[in-house]
This record gives C-alpha cells, structure tokens and sequence, in this order.
C-alpha cells in the first residue's frame, strides 16, 4: 500500500465548507511538505461563505479577503465542489469512501436564542437572518418587512453594529455596493427614524471593534449619540482598558460621541449600554421593550437595579451571538453547538478520535474572534490530520473521477470553480452596466436566485466541453440573471 502523501498517492481530503475555515485548511495543508489532492464542497453554489453571506456590503475592506482566497482556490490541488449539501447530498459514509480525511468547517449561520417573555411576537428578527438577507443568501425570503419608524437592536458586538446600520442608512447610500436589487427596493421603503442599540455591560465591555465604531459616523443621513451617562468605568473596566488597545480606542470613540451635541441628520442611531433586556411588550406584534438599568459591580460584571425602562419600538433584532447547525453522522454539543474535538480531531461519544475526521473554524471553537483567527485553528487542525497520516485508514476510492461519477450518479448539479469565475465575472459586469454612483462605480450585482447561479455555473462547463446548444442554454441564464430574477 502506497504511503498516503506521496507522490505516487496523493493525499485525498474532503473539506466541507468554502468560507474562510475551509479555505485556510486548504492553504494550510498545500503549503506542508505532503501531496495533497483537495476537494472544497460548499452548500452554495458560490464560494466564501461568511464573505459572501455574512459580512455587510459596506464593508469592501473585510470582503477585500476574498483576494487572498481566490489566489488560494485557484490551486490546481484544490477542486471546489458547489452547490452540495452535507445530509442531503452526501453522507460521511460517501465522504470516506473517496476520501482519506475529512474536514468540517462548516461555520455559524443561525442565532442564538434570546430567552426573555415575548421575544416571537411578530416584528421580533434574528439578526443572522436580516444579515442573510442584506447579502442576497439564495435560501432566504426575497421581501423582508420593514415597516418599523423605532427599532430595538440587542447585542454590542459587531453583528449588532452591522444590523443597526443597515437599517439605519438610506438604500441610495448603499447602491454603490454589491447589493441586489431586491435588497435596494426593500431599504428605499424603510421608514425607520430611530435605531436604538441596547448592552448589558458598560462601554468597557463592548465586543465592537474601533473600526465598526468609527465607521457608524460616516454617513450623512445617520446621527450617532451616546448618553454622557453612560459613559462610566469600574476597577474591572479600568483593567480591561489599560491591558487591551483594542478597548483602549472603542471607549475613546464612546466618549466622543457621548461628548458632543447631537447633530440635524434625520436618523438617529442610539448606543445604550447598563440596559438589560426583561420583555417584549405587546399583544401579537411587538410594540414596545422594556430593559432594566444595571450597574458594574467592580470587576467589570453588572447587576440588576431595579429600575425599568419602557421603549416604544415597533421591531427588534436579537443579535446575540450565533450558532452552528448540528451535522448529520458526527457527535456534537448541543450546549455549545459545537462539534467536541481535541485539537481538531473529532471525538465519539465515547470520547476517542473519529478516525479521519476533524474540525476548523466555528464549528469547531464557536462563533467568537475574527476572520483572522480561523487561520490559527487551521494551522492546528491541519497538524493534527497530518501527524495521524500513519494510522488514517485509506480511502476505497481515492480517484477524484470517482466523485464527480457518483455525484453525477446521484443527480447533484453541482459547480466548480471555472463556473464560479464566470458568475463572478457576470455580477461585475452588471455593476458595470449599471454605471457609477455618484462619484464611484458600483463594483458587482450580486445574483441571488439559486437556480440562476447554478445554470450560470454549469452552463460555462458545457460551453468549455463543446456541447451542443450550451451557448444558448449560457445566453438564456445570463438573460435571466440580468432580469433580476
């Protein structure tokens, strides 16, 4: 039996997950001194997850990672396999049958749940799922309602931060991003006036980062205040400021807002920190939320006072962390939603390794650090699949024509990564097409119907094979797509 990694038999691993957990493994594992055949599977039929579905439009600087992973994709180890559903499409069972190792990363995408009375009137949203929409994810609603004058966002980290501001901005704002139309004609009729933010904790505890803080000032429609009253600091907060730069600049930008007197733009943005969510008010729809002020208590940790506040909002979005989706075939963790691991390697309930299978990103540690810190994960992950490359048991079918024979045996249209860049290529054109904003051009028009996406897609395959009637099938798809649809 060949040595798995060599050159005479490649090391064949099945990655599940093409956002940034994925694509890092992969970089990871191209960048060892072991041959390595990869396949990237990824439920969408575009690549980068969290980049493309998780991350506000207005953003260009974070999705400017999208760079990095398309140099890594564009690998000739690396196959990107879209448009295939873990569960449904494929088992772990199929999985190992071709593979030698496979790898999670399957991310977070759902929220946490806010328990607090009346929290599922109508008018009560996830963020993750406003956030889904914003990004055109292709398996959400394409209408989202938004008929709210006040709205209540619950959460002091980033996702909270995004959330406020989207709903905040005018669409025409935001026209020079990537968002589809759809998204556009839903914000242009958002009546929104006030925005109100609500923390737990004080300024010192914000899970903002400075950036996304600094970054709330920046539109001309959108006023920021901060209660002077707030703006207060325990020994536990002093500590955290003095030993972290990081919180150092989100107080220092707290302060400023709190400093100054509030300005004439029309929608108001509200930083509330010491406010503890207790109810949402209302019969069916939510008409109201009540907090209770807390206060620190010396380590940087709150309690309650007693004292209520009633706030007349008419939504509220729980942006309260967010949480993974348990994966057929595997152990998990339903405290943490979570697969259990050790330094990657998945454990069975009996606590030993699931032989040839691990886990990267935040399936694997939870949905907390930035992008970043998912490169840290790989580096473990990927060493702890390479040290058990002499008790890995091997694959039956290691031949990468296996797959695509059993995906195609099984009906699965799935994509690649020539498809990908023919989509990509599309969306760019469209913002072309579109002309510029203002005194920018609008860069893409991100497609949003699945079914569009993948007859895009696959349509550039069957062109690149010469099959009859493929251009025109092309021409069709590109039509639809240019229509919005």
């Amino acid at each position: 039996m060949d040595r798995l990694g060599s050159a005479d038999r490649p090391l064949r691993v099945a990655i599940v997950g093409a956002g940034p957990a994925g694509i890092y493994a992969a970089d990871v594992l191209m960048k060892s001194d072991t041959e390595v055949s990869i396949d990237l599977y990824e439920r969408q039929p575009a690549p980068f997850g969290l980049i493309r579905y998780g991350v506000a439009p207005d953003h260009p600087r974070i999705k400017g990672i999208v760079k990095a992973l398309h140099q890594v994709l564009s690998k000739p180890e690396i196959r990107l396999i879209g448009n295939v559903e873990y569960g449904v499409d494929v088992k772990l069972d199929d999985l190992r049958r071709y593979y030698d190792a496979i790898v999670f990363t399957t991310g977070a995408e759902k929220d946490r749940d806010l328990d607090v009375p009346g929290i599922d009137k109508q008018g009560s949203f996830g963020g993750a799922d406003f956030v889904s929409w914003f990004d055109g994810h292709p398996d959400v609603p394409r209408e989202w309602p938004l008929g709210a004058e006040q709205i209540a966002v619950v959460g002091a980290g980033n996702v909270g931060l995004d959330v406020a501001r989207m709903l905040s901005k005018t669409a025409d704002e935001l026209l020079v991003t990537e968002i589809p139309d759809n998204v556009y004609r839903g914000l242009a009729a958002n009546p929104v006036r006030e925005v109100h933010v609500f923390a737990r904790r004080g300024p010192a505890q914000a899970k903002f980062t400075p950036l996304e803080l600094r970054e709330l000032d920046h539109s001309p429609n959108v006023e920021v205040i901060v209660n002077p009253e707030d703006i207060e600091y325990d020994d536990g907060s002093v500590a955290a400021i003095n030993s972290d730069n990081q919180t150092k600049l989100v107080v220092r930008e707290l302060e400023r807002y709190a400093m100054r007197e509030p300005g004439p733009r029309p929608r108001k943005l509200f930083l509330h920190f010491f406010e503890s969510p207790v109810e949402v008010l209302g019969g069916e729809s939510v008409e109201g939320f009540r907090t209770e002020r807390t206060e620190l208590t010396g380590d940087g940790n709150v309690r309650g006072t007693g004292q209520f506040t009633d706030w007349p909002v008419q939504a509220i979005y729980r942006c309260v962390g967010y949480r993974s989706t348990e994966l057929p075939g595997l152990p998990w963790d339903s405290r943490n939603h979570v697969v259990p691991h050790s330094a990657g390697r998945v454990l069975d309930l009996d606590g030993s390794h699931l032989s040839g299978v691990y886990v990267n990103g935040w399936v694997k540690r939870g949905p907390v650090g930035l992008i970043g810190h998912t490169k840290g994960d790989a580096i473990e992950t990927v060493g702890s699949l390479l040290a058990d490359l002499d008790t890995m048991p091997q694959a039956a079918e290691p031949s990468p024509d296996a797959v695509a024979e059993f995906l195609d045996s099984r009906g699965v249209a799935w994509t690649t990564w020539d498809g990908w860049q023919l989509l990509d290529a599309h969306e760019l054109a469209l913002g072309e097409a579109f002309g510029p904003v203002g005194d920018k051009p609008r860069e893409r028009v991100k497609v949003v119907d699945r079914q569009v996406m993948i007859d895009v897609s696959r349509a550039a395959s069957a062109v690149e094979a010469g099959v009859p009637g493929a251009q025109a099938e092309l021409d069709h798809a590109l039509g639809r797509a240019d229509a919005g649809s």
